[in-house]
């Protein structure tokens, strides 16, 4: 019996049976499997250990046992704060195994307030974690049944076997996630084993991974990247390294030594290992062939910079809500994936509808509210009714609050989120297309256009850059850049920022919310700039 209130409904369960998108697997039988049929096979691997998919059963049975003898029944939810580590993975699979929620996105930038508020909220009966990161040490809640410690004795290791038989519903809730708050306070997203392996299939099938892949997560374990990868890992059975390189080792590093044929992460990881790269003179990302790019659009020049050096880059667009869901393809020409996130997978679709009218569905090259339906989709925000009903239009379409278009293909061009909009007298801006055509400058590493107020048109726009190593640019100088790559003069920013360092969530996004905050207190001071029109030889 599921105890949590959800939007699974059994006509759409039937449909997404049907189609193939959903299946009797869940993310614990897909372990028994691969260890039943490559037992000695690497599974999981982090600076400490490297384990076989044989030990990683072994472990995930001993930890759902010592969960079981806890008292903590099925439904409950098990909140994981730990950094990425084996542990992360190993809390996720025994939950799987005995019917638990997991909830796994409790990042280490949250506060010791905000780790026991969200306990409280979730009313979690077991927390997983580690000493010393995060915030600091957090009183259990009132809930709770069991602490465990992963640098101490509480923690199992590989050997007890579990006395309770394994929950064999994929259609039960096993992950809960908070969404990493871009705009604001958290939501509590719900996902199945159906909902979540429906991704991690179809993103296997669509690119040809075998157990012979070596997967690389840059991005936290408690962000939903991490979660992805997971499901591509028991999807088709191959080994999955975390983010946790030895003491002193280099992410770059790290990416050769466990010798990653596939990597995923956001941007900013892109970014950083390209300059990395180029400060090493190297011409080869080691043995990758693949680096899959989510949470904020591609700078064009990141993108064919990877399919120089033979790397093709996955462009991404999803959410917490709906996973990868949109992807370009190793078939996709060098165009559609340097300009789209390509078309949605197996089991997912993707529409635009009209910002003013959610119910209003908008023809191919229009630019509207993204909004999404499918085998993907979450089942509702935990405890908030009221925010689930309102992500949808009257139809049924999950509405994201991002601004994109489709091409006459189905391939995704990402405008922006709808809330990130800057408005200046009535005149439509999106931040997206700055950046885009600011990182094509040369001197450019980083870039975020933002909105700040202004008395007699609403907003205008900031540009704000992080130079790259050794390099300066001025803000005259970047809008004659910006002219020279084709942006209109009605979208020109009119304020110039240069920074060391943008604020970033935990799965690292900027968080432009807080650059308009610090512009507004004063922490930043945005410089005017103003682009003039060349003057025209008579």
């Amino acid at each position: 019996m599921n105890t949590l209130l959800t939007l699974l409904g059994p006509r759409e369960a039937e449909r997404h049976y049907a189609s193939g998108a959903w299946r009797e697997d869940t993310l614990y039988s897909l372990l028994v499997r691969h260890a039943a049929e490559q037992p000695k096979a690497y599974a999981l691997r982090d600076a400490r250990r490297r384990l076989s998919w044989r030990e990683l059963q072994d472990w995930v049975d001993a930890t759902a046992q010592t969960l079981h003898l806890a008292g903590v029944r099925r439904g409950q939810r098990v909140a994981v704060w730990l950094p990425s580590r084996a542990e992360s993975v190993v809390a996720l699979l025994a939950c799987s195994r005995n019917g638990y929620v997991c909830v796994a996105s409790l990042h280490q930038n949250y506060t010791t307030a905000e780790i026991a508020q969200l306990l409280e909220r979730t009313r979690a009966a077991a927390l997983v974690m580690q000493t010393g990161y995060g915030a600091g040490a957090v009183q259990a809640a009132s809930s709770m049944k069991a602490v465990l410690d992963v640098g101490g004795a509480s923690f199992p290791g590989p050997g007890a076997a579990c006395d309770l038989a394994p929950v064999a519903d994929p259609d039960k809730i096993v992950y809960l996630a908070f969404t990493s708050g871009t705009t604001g306070v958290p939501k509590g997203v719900m996902h199945s084993d159906n909902t979540l392996l429906a991704n991690g299939r179809a993103m296997v099938e669509d690119w040809g991974h075998d157990h012979s892949t070596v997967l690389l997560s840059l991005s936290p374990m408690s962000h939903h990247i991490g979660t992805v990868a997971i499901e591509q890992m028991l999807a088709a059975g191959f080994e999955l390294v975390v983010n946790d390189p030895p003491a002193g080792m280099k992410p770059l590093e790290w990416v050769l030594e466990c010798g990653a044929t596939y990597i995923m992460g956001v941007p900013t990881h892109a970014i950083d290992i390209l300059a990395e790269i180029k400060r090493r003179g190297m011409a080869k990302l080691g043995a990758v062939r693949l680096f899959y790019m989510a949470g904020s659009p591609i700078p064009r020049e990141v993108a064919q910079t990877f399919l120089d050096m033979g790397v093709t880059p996955q462009n991404i667009y999803g959410m917490t809500e709906n996973g990868s869901h949109q992807y370009t393809l190793p078939s996709d020409d060098a165009q559609t994936i340097v300009e789209t996130c390509g078309r949605a997978c197996h089991g997912y679709e993707t529409r635009i509808f009209s910002q003013d009218n959610p119910d209003l569905e908008l023809p191919a090259g229009s630019v509207g509210e993204i909004a999404t339906r499918g085998a993907l989709l979450m089942l509702g925000y935990f405890d908030n009714q009221a925010t689930t009903e309102d992500s949808f239009n009257r139809d049924g379409w999950f509405l994201s609050g991002d601004l994109g278009v489709l091409d006459e293909r189905g391939c995704l061009r990402i405008m922006g989120r709808k809330k990130d909009l800057i408005i200046r007298g009535g005149h439509n801006i999106h931040p997206a297309r700055i950046e885009d055509l600011a990182h094509k400058h040369a001197s450019v590493q980083k870039a975020a256009a933002f909105g700040v107020p202004d008395a007699r048109l609403g907003e205008k726009a900031c540009l704000a850059v992080i130079c790259r190593e050794g390099e300066r640019v001025t803000g005259e100088a970047l809008l004659d850049h910006l002219h020279a790559v084709g942006l209109s003069k009605y979208d020109m920013p009119e304020f110039f920022l240069a920074m060391d360092a943008f604020p970033l969530t935990a799965s690292g996004k900027i968080l432009k919310r807080e650059l308009q905050a610090w512009a507004k207190n004063g922490r930043i001071v945005p410089q005017p700039v103003r682009w003039r029109e060349p003057v025209k030889e008579k």
